[in-house]
């Protein structure tokens, strides 16, 4: 992912988040400071939510083990749900829950778009504003 697509779709999801009624801040560089930091920072009076994101072209990406684990150690600091939003090109948004993913056979994490679609959940579903049952 380019920095700049990084950044554009960072900025896209903070508005959205805002625009729903969710306080959002985003962590400008969280990759390149030594110390357990998401993307974006969202919440409100009932959940808070610790996100990495990722914009991709391709079907999926790969994330290193590190990377998960700094995510949830960020996340159990300060009790938030650790989550990982992908945006995929001409897809958009999914949204999935870490404690849920599988490591691949190295030890790190695959997210494609298939897991995306069959087991992560739309931006509606992230809020709560509604739940789709999965079939």
């Amino acid at each position: 992912m380019s920095k700049q697509k990084g950044t554009r779709a960072e900025r896209e999801l903070f508005h959205l988040f805002w625009k729903n009624n969710f306080a959002a801040i985003r962590a400008a560089g969280s990759g390149s400071t030594t110390m357990p930091a998401p993307d974006i920072l969202a919440g409100n009076k009932n959940r808070l939510l610790a996100i990495e994101c990722k914009s991709i072209k391709n079907n999926r990406h790969y994330f290193p083990k590190k990377e998960i684990n700094e995510l949830v150690e960020f996340s159990n600091i300060i009790n938030a749900k650790p989550i990982i939003g992908m945006r995929f090109d001409n897809h958009g948004w999914f949204f999935l829950d870490v404690n849920n993913l599988k490591t691949n056979k190295n030890g790190n994490y695959t997210i494609s778009l298939k897991l995306s679609k069959e087991t992560g959940n739309n931006f509606e579903e992230l809020i709560g504003k509604y739940k789709q049952l999965k079939l």
